[in-house]
């Protein structure tokens, strides 16, 4: 009777379910598995030289992501609905309680002008990411994306979706006590 050479390639269906699984795990005990990570986060801000003026207003410069305690730089535009959904806290944020950066993110300015007229103006300053450098700076996966930015310009928290009153409560309020 022959001996039947050993065939390695038996091996690799038990080692892809292995691996498999542990990638399932790790997955499933992440912290929090509606974040996606961000590279930025305990950096320094990437610069917005870049950015174009709006509306005669205020561009936001490197200067106004540092000093002056917390802000939160926000990425939005007209065409994105979600942009919509988080307007109003931002106004109440505008307002009261911590200075908002815009960039408005692939956008016609006509377009940006009338949802800001249309929904009010909560930013600070705000200046137009028209070709998306900016965003590709900042590692923005899409639109609205928010940042917690320290007083020393480090980014301390990246959102990436709309922000809600229990997002904001939840995850960033903190970081705007603790900091400030």
């Amino acid at each position: 009777m022959t001996k039947r050479k050993f065939n390695p390639l038996v091996l690799l269906p038990p080692l892809l379910f292995l691996a498999f699984g542990i990638a399932a795990w790790v997955g499933l005990t992440r912290e929090n598995p509606d974040e996606l990570p961000s590279a930025l986060v305990g950096r320094t801000t990437p610069s917005v030289a870049g950015l174009a003026p709006m509306d005669g207003g205020p561009v936001p410069s490197d200067e106004d992501l540092r000093g002056d305690g917390m802000k939160l730089v926000n990425f939005w535009a007209s065409w994105c609905g979600p942009c919509r959904a988080e307007h109003p806290l931002l106004m109440e944020l505008g307002e009261s309680e911590v200075p908002v950066i815009g960039i408005n993110y692939k956008d016609s300015a006509d377009n940006a002008a009338g949802f800001l007229e249309e929904l009010g103006n909560p930013y600070d300053s705000i200046g137009a990411d028209a070709d998306g450098r900016s965003g590709i700076d900042w590692g923005i996966y899409g639109v609205p994306e928010t940042f917690v930015v320290g007083p020393d310009g480090e980014i301390l928290h990246r959102h990436p979706g709309p922000l809600t009153v229990d997002i904001f409560n939840k995850r960033i309020r903190p970081l705007l006590e603790g900091q400030s």
